[in-house]
């Protein structure tokens, strides 16, 4: 890294890399819906690129568990059943609980400085009433909190669940809270950590996850 202020060469993203994001993004949002298969030569025709940097790319999302291979039959988006969702809601509150616990540790100002900004966009969604838009702003808090504690092994484990997050919220729509209900439970949040109360806040993000799970049991 060289001294402040000195511009240097921005990164540049291989084609493999641009594509794997494209092929995520397209899954995360419903463009490549669960159990779709991909096929190369549509795909590759649509991305304008060769099937080579294609095929690579779509082996990483092999490996991240987003595509699944189906012998004779080819690449398919992964679906996920009330039993997986249930699993990456638990996986989260994992993550999330020990990112509050820190949290409490350490800079808590800087991080309700930081999630009220993420609640503030949150607002300006719901009173949209824009379920994506929402859903956007309910995934970006929960980035927030997670990095806000920290620990980049924490941010790390939470990126890799990314994706399905986003596809439980698509799944969890039709059920999706009201947009008040929604910000005041996220607000919520922000008090717990403002006013220093761990226990209050710990029952609030495991509440937050589980009510989410009881969400999709019911829809």
């Amino acid at each position: 890294m060289g001294r402040l202020g000195e511009l240097e060469p921005v990164p540049r993203k291989s084609t493999v890399e641009i594509v794997s994001d494209e092929l995520r993004s397209a899954i995360m949002y419903g463009s490549l819906e669960p159990g779709a298969q991909l096929g190369e030569a549509e795909l590759a025709g649509r991305l304008g690129i060769s099937r080579g940097p294609l095929r690579e790319a779509m082996q990483r999302l092999v490996q991240e568990g987003l595509l699944v291979s189906e012998p004779h039959r080819g690449l398919f988006v992964i679906t996920l059943d009330e039993g997986d969702v249930e699993d990456v809601y638990l996986a989260r509150l994992a993550i999330e609980r020990e990112a509050c616990q820190l949290i409490m540790e350490r800079n808590r100002g800087e991080a309700v400085a930081r999630l009220t900004d993420a609640l503030d966009a949150l607002v300006d969604a719901a009173s949209q009433r824009d379920r994506v838009a929402m859903s956007d702003a309910d995934q970006a808090f929960h980035e927030v909190l997670v990095s806000s504690s920290g620990s980049h092994r924490l941010e790390r484990m939470a990126h890799t669940l990314l994706v399905e997050t986003r596809m439980c919220l698509n799944a969890l729509q039709d059920t999706y809270p009201e947009p008040s209900e929604l910000v005041e439970e996220h607000r919520r949040l922000v008090d717990a950590i403002g006013d220093g109360e761990e226990e209050r806040l710990l029952t609030l993000i495991e509440e937050h996850m589980t009510d989410s799970i009881d969400r999709l049991r019911v829809s």
